[in-house]
């Protein structure tokens, strides 16, 4: 093994390392030593991959395997990593938001009982997504995808006396398990019709692929197995319609809200697709599936948005819009700006988060929007890297998330892929309805009147605590969980505004640094692919004038002037005259409902799914388990042999005549059956 490779091995063990060690060892090294050896871990892995980063620039690219797991006939399972420059994009970009989302989470959760257990699960999280990214092969790449989801599935929960969070961890469960269960279809098609799991063998024979079908159905082979991997991906990323596990994980902690709405788990189906991009090429009626799906949750999520009072939710239906973005630039062939929209989104989602946390800590863990207002006074740091959250979440020219969502806005205006005209007008109109509810959010929490420490009508609180102790003090002591009267909100410590500032940085920065290179250099040549027909990517290419330019023309754009007109409308509406939206909701009450009820997504599934599930699990236990298994099987064996056994005492008296009279009715019998056969 090279210096090289075992530079590979220590970025995904060193944030393992640092769970196992927090997680088994936690009550022994304390909390000081439980976050002291993640954040060690976290911090090596990032560092390393600045150091993998450097050497890909340089040329140097690895895929291989490290260790055999099985052997099937001609199938092998393996251990193996595959390091380019789409990978130590992602590896750099989930390092570095789990490492501000550990140093955040000491300031955070200085008050919980399960400190320890926290920071080895997203120590857990980070080595799992780190897997996933660096996986050369399908077995590897689906262990990283079941790793995320189990790790969510432990930090939703992470409450777990509070019945909302099991709620919604088991929910995120099976949601997810949906979208697995397409997931392992297209991966077992790729094995059955490829004969390996190798990403770099299966791309080599994809043209063959693209000739074959799907026994008994006629349908495209490659078509069902991108289908498929996409319906993975609908899981993991949330789109519709099983989007609806992601509003409900704000059950967890603040700071793991940020690394899975951020860098972690929701980027590893936008990362799954790219990566797959040498099949999803070769079938336009998978782009187009994806490409709807897209524009559908790109716009729909944000309606969403605009009706929340909770801080974290509305930043929740913003990741959602923005997925959707993401996806609509994979179904019109714009990989590349799908990634880079990735990569900008993870930045400054986090820094949305973890103000949102910010915010909460100052509020005394109340999340209601209704009971904020002016705490840019107190709050002034949280504040103003909020804005720049904000700014770059609307795309305003400069910073980081302008670049990469124009991008995409165009891409998909110039795609003529069945579909695309509806794309269009989804991602042009989410550009208002994102930023209305963005600075619907941003002018309620720090502007306009203070609404804050008196009996608030509003009390949606998230608890600081896990344990039934303080679950208890909670419900005995109310005024522990919002501004007490007369308190003031304040400004928190520096360990978690100090990941603000640093998230603050990419958030304005990194869009204007890398677009050239990722989106119009050689930054992902050899590595995303793009057939002839799908040209949006290259004529983009021919516009591009340079990161200023591009700024200084989105001035006059249309999409600037949408957002404009979304966070001028916002401030009309509630700094200025806050009866108007009142009254709006008044005179379209049922539209509002519509929205408050999420589209009736989980009462359909309630109804339907788990009602359906209910019935037939009623009905087989009714049915199979006590009519057939208990009554017929098990009670009625028991009855024959009674009944059997009843009959038979007729015959057991133990008197001779009976026996003797038996014997000649028996002979009698048998003499007249055989003189009637003579």
């Amino acid at each position: 093994m090279t210096e090289m490779q075992k530079l590979y091995l220590l970025v995904p063990l060193a944030p393992l390392f640092g769970a196992i060690a927090a997680g088994l060892f936690g009550k022994v090294i304390g909390r000081a030593g439980a976050h002291t050896v993640t954040i060690l871990g976290v911090a090596i892995a990032f560092f390393t991959s600045l150091v993998i980063f450097q050497d890909v620039q340089a040329g140097n690219v690895f895929n291989g395997t490290l260790y055999t797991w099985a052997s099937s006939g001609a199938l092998t399972f393996e251990v193996g990593f595959l390091i380019d420059s789409l990978t130590v994009m992602m590896m750099l970009v989930v390092t570095f938001v789990s490492l501000m989302v550990h140093i955040y989470t000491i300031g955070y959760m200085s008050e919980d009982p399960g400190y320890q257990r926290f920071f080895s699960y997203i120590s857990l999280f980070t080595f799992s997504m780190l897997m996933l990214v660096m996986s050369n092969n399908f077995l590897q790449l689906f262990f990283g995808w079941e790793a995320v989801g189990l790790v969510s599935y432990l930090l939703i929960g992470f409450w777990y006396t509070r019945p909302s969070a099991i709620f919604a961890n088991m929910k995120a469960f099976l949601v997810n398990r949906v979208g697995d269960f397409g997931f392992l279809l297209g991966i077992g098609l790729v094995a059955a019709y490829s004969g390996s799991l190798n990403y770099a063998e299966v791309f080599a024979k994809a043209p063959e692929l693209v000739a074959m079908t799907v026994p008994e159905t006629g349908w495209p082979l490659v078509t069902a197995i991108c289908i498929g991997l996409f319906i993975g991906a609908m899981g993991k990323s949330a789109q519709v319609p099983l989007h609806v596990w992601l509003p409900d994980s704000m059950e967890g902690p603040t700071p793991i809200s940020a690394l899975i709405h951020a860098a972690t788990m929701v980027t590893a189906g936008i990362f799954m697709v790219a990566r797959m991009s040498p099949l999803f090429e070769l079938s336009e009626t998978a782009l187009s599936f994806v490409l709807v799906i897209g524009a559908t949750t790109a716009l729909f999520m944000g309606f969403l948005g605009i009706v929340q009072n909770d801080i974290k939710r509305v930043v929740a239906y913003s990741t959602l819009s923005q997925l959707g973005y993401m996806t609509v630039a994979l179904g019109v062939s714009a990989y590349s700006a799908a990634v880079f929209h990735l990569m900008t989104h993870a930045f400054f989602k986090a820094l949305l988060f973890l103000g949102a946390g910010s915010v909460i800590i100052g509020m005394h863990h109340d999340q209601d929007m209704r009971n904020m207002g002016g705490l840019w006074k107190y709050m002034p740091i949280t504040w103003f890297t909020s804005l720049i959250g904000s700014l770059a979440l609307i795309g305003f020219p400069f910073m980081s998330g302008f670049y990469s969502k124009d991008t995409i806005i165009e891409a998909v205006q110039l795609s003529h892929l069945p579909g695309s005209d509806y794309a269009y007008f989804c991602v042009i109109a989410g550009v208002f309805v994102t930023a209305f509810y963005s600075f619907r959010m941003y002018f309620l929490v720090f502007h306009g009147k203070e609404r804050f420490g008196h009996a608030a009508e509003h009390s949606h609180v998230e608890e600081a605590h896990g344990s039934d102790e303080h679950a208890d003090e909670h419900h005995a002591d109310e005024h522990h969980h919002g501004l007490a009267p007369g308190q003031k909100p304040h400004e928190s410590p520096w360990v978690v505004t100090v990941p603000l500032v640093l998230l603050a940085i990419p958030s304005m920065l990194v869009g204007y640094l890398t677009i050239s290179p990722m989106l119009f250099g050689d930054f992902f040549k050899g590595v995303i692919h793009f057939s002839e027909n799908h040209h949006a990517m290259a004529e983009l290419a021919e516009e591009f004038h340079g990161a200023t330019a591009m700024a200084i023309h989105g001035f006059t754009s249309l999409p600037f002037i949408l957002a404009m007109s979304g966070v001028i409308l916002a401030w009309f509406f509630y700094m200025i005259a806050p009866a108007i939206p009142a009254a709006i909701m008044r005179t379209f009450k049922p539209i509002h409902t519509l929205l408050e009820n999420k589209y009736y997504f989980d009462k359909f599934n309630e109804i339907v799914f788990a009602g359906g599930a209910r019935l037939l699990g009623r009905g087989l236990w009714k049915v199979g388990d006590q009519t057939i298994i208990d009554g017929m099987i098990v009670n009625g064996s028991a009855k024959v042999v009674g009944l059997i056994a009843q009959l038979s005492r007729l015959f057991q008296t133990g008197h001779i005549y009976q026996y003797a009279f038996s014997m000649i009715i028996g002979v009698f019998i048998l003499l007249t059956f055989w003189f009637n056969r003579g």
